[in-house]
């Protein structure tokens, strides 16, 4: 049974900065590539980010790239989303997905989800 369970979340003020984990079992990791996305309240699932599986290509949706940064260390089958310099607009809930597919990616195009969890930027 394959399970995405993310971690990291919280309350932050704007500015500051957290670190998402995702950690995976299950499935073989390192041929999976790996994505971020997240929900804000009201709005449809976007897309974050992506990385290959053996962690050399990544992507991001515009309004976070040079702001944000994947990563993954395939020997401990984690994913990680590094997010400094937090805005209020970042606030969502924010899900990883194992996914077959390469590049931006819809939500469609993954395989797995973890149940998310709550990134809250105050003012």
């Amino acid at each position: 049974q394959v399970q995405l369970a993310e971690s990291g979340g919280g309350l932050v003020q704007a500015g500051g900065s957290l670190r998402l984990s995702c950690a995976a079992s299950g499935l073989t990791f390192s041929t999976y590539r790996m994505a971020w996305f997240r929900q804000a309240p009201g709005k449809e699932r976007e897309f974050v980010a992506s990385i290959s599986s053996g962690g050399i290509n990544t992507f991001y949706v515009d309004s976070i790239k040079g702001r944000f940064t994947i990563f993954r260390v395939n020997a401990k089958n984690t994913v990680y989303l590094q997010m400094p310099s937090l805005r209020p607009e970042d606030t969502a809930v924010y899900y990883c997905a194992a996914t077959q597919k390469y590049g931006l990616l819809s939500p469609s195009e993954c395989d797995y989800w973890g149940q998310g969890t709550q990134v809250t930027v105050s003012s």
